[in-house]
């Protein structure tokens, strides 16, 4: 039964996966060198009519395919939407660029207005950010809403190219009186550095428009994350602003924290793995006590923050009506300061709200004046050896224009927050082998929705081809599930039902906004009615809905 309902669900998924106007070929791993093998995606693309959007995630295109592909798209005038990401595995850098100028030239001929540009997962340099530079000037991109080149390892020059093209659109946007409006940014893992996010925060400023950005791991100092903040300010719709894992300090995070004091908006903040200190850390409290109303999930783990910082922090959410989740992993509060935050969220019945602090570092020792007088020291070296990975990365681009185009790894392993906030396959196996066990502190099980979430987002990683993935995924669902249905508390039902929501199968009167669905949400499913822990009463639920 529990196969007959997992076909059912999926096709009841390939049904309302593909929204209006939209040709999917995702995940389907075509490898498309020529014309030829490129032939099928031309004929469908050419026959349909009022074409929106193409889905071309998870197969590789060569440049003669490529355009193929755009000459079928030049006369497609209703085009929005480019899910383009992770489109060039396994092939050589020199292809990418006239391979993204042809599918390019092809929307701007066609009067194309976009609203969606997705490229992430392309780790194709500079040379790629100069693929779409022209597209991003033109009157193609005035409309865009969402740009996400996440992983593609542009570096500072093309952070710097980016940055200009942006600026450029806005301007000519403007002239012609409907101004750029972009709203979601993503550029995670991009080796930006602060010349690169500086350049971007220029656009920022400009553009004014911005509800999410999202810029983890780029190995931003706090002269970069002071001109980024500088920047939100000019942005006050901002909702979701994620900087973790790029190195605030105290400089870095008051400035931030005095940002903050500009975006009523904000839901989300993570800051985590950012070392914003405890100065910083009480900055941003200050801002967090006296305002912020709608935020749902502030992160300050591994900060380095001491206890009377983080005791700052938790007292500044209590009056926060909407919060979710407060992350204080990771950071020097020392047994009596961990004590002593579960018992500050404890007494505003706050404590469930309150994230694992099982990996915390313990109480700082007495050093912290020498750390002080060093702080300035250790911040010329960092400028130095920024100045020596800057000359590093010019020689590595010189010389790659035949290197195959690689995802960019991360500079260090990830914390299971990072995870969970932008999953990859190679995040997930670096949390090592205890990941289920971490997965489970951090997920809050009693919650049938961030269960939800959380299982959605660990099978959305799952690679069948790929065995240590594949286990690695499904272990960590057996541990977060067996964890979720042996607990009294966990409403089963409440859990089957929001699933079914965020798969997009039924209707949410919360508004809850369905995800894209992969092949792993299936592919995880399936494993899982199997289990004895699942009971069979859920089962009986998913075969209600699917048999409608």
């Amino acid at each position: 039964m529990a196969t007959d309902i997992v076909a059912q669900l999926a096709d009841s998924l390939a049904k309302t996966g593909v929204e209006d106007g939209e040709l999917s070929y995702k995940g389907q791993g075509r490898k498309l060198d020529d014309a030829q093998s490129a032939e099928e995606i031309v004929k469908d693309i050419q026959e349909f009519e009022g074409l929106q959007a193409l889905r071309m995630e998870g197969n590789t295109v060569g440049v003669e395919a490529a355009q193929a592909i755009a000459k079928a798209l030049e006369t497609k005038s209703d085009f929005k939407r480019c899910y383009w990401s992770d489109m060039f595995t396994g092939r050589l850098r020199s292809e990418i660029p006239p391979a993204l100028n042809s599918l390019g030239d092809a929307l701007m001929l066609a009067g194309a207005r976009l609203t969606v540009l997705d490229l992430s997962d392309n780790a194709f340099g500079p040379d790629g950010v100069k693929g779409i530079e022209k597209l991003l000037k033109s009157t193609a991109c005035f409309t865009l809403q969402e740009l996400r080149l996440n992983n593609c390892g542009m570096g500072i020059g093309g952070g710097k190219i980016l940055a200009a093209s942006l600026i450029q659109c806005h301007k000519q946007s403007s002239e012609s009186s409907a101004p750029l409006s972009l709203k979601v940014f993503v550029a995670g893992r991009n080796r930006l550095e602060n010349d690169g996010a500086t350049a971007l925060a220029q656009a920022f400023q400009l553009i004014g428009s911005l509800e999410e950005v999202h810029m983890p791991q780029n190995g931003i100092n706090h002269p970069g994350v002071t001109a980024l903040a500088s920047a939100m300010q000019q942005n006050p719709g901002l909702r979701i602003l994620n900087l973790n894992d790029n190195t605030f300090t105290e400089k870095g995070a008051i400035a931030m924290a005095q940002a903050l004091k500009h975006l009523n908006s904000i839901q989300v903040i993570n800051f985590g793995d950012c070392l914003v200190r405890p100065e910083g850390a009480k900055a941003i409290a200050e801002t967090v006590s006296k305002g912020l109303p709608t935020l749902k999930e502030l992160n300050l783990s591994y900060g380095e923050i001491t206890a009377d910082a983080a005791l700052a922090v938790a007292q500044a959410v209590k009056n926060k009506d909407q919060l979710e989740k407060l992350d204080l992993n990771g950071n020097c509060l020392g047994e009596d300061g961990c004590k002593a935050v579960k018992d500050t969220m404890e007494g505003v019945n706050m404590i469930n709200l309150l994230g694992s602090l099982s990996d915390d570092e313990g109480e700082p020792e007495d050093d912290e004046d020498e750390d002080d007088d060093e702080d300035d020291e250790e911040e010329e070296d960092v400028d130095e050896e920024l100045e020596e990975e800057e000359e590093e990365e010019e020689e590595e681009e010189e010389s790659s224009t035949n290197k195959l185009s690689t995802p960019v790894s991360a500079p260090r392993p990830p914390d299971v927050s990072s995870f969970l906030s932008f999953p990859s396959p190679d995040k997930l196996l670096k949390l090592g082998t205890k990941r289920a066990l971490l997965v489970q502190q951090q997920v809050d099980v009693t919650d049938a929705r961030k269960t939800a979430e959380a299982f959605l987002k660990i099978a959305s990683v799952y690679k069948e081809e790929n065995n240590e993935v594949k286990n690695a995924v499904l272990d960590t669902i057996d541990a977060l599930l067996t964890k979720a249905f042996s607990t009294p508390s966990f409403q089963g039902y409440s859990f089957v039902s929001i699933l079914l929501v965020l798969l997009g199968l039924i209707k949410s009167e919360d508004k809850i906004k369905p995800v894209l669905v992969v092949p792993g949400h299936l592919h995880a499913l399936e494993h899982v009615v199997r289990q004895d822990y699942f009971p069979k009463e859920n089962v009986a639920v998913l075969e209600a809905f699917m048999s409608r």
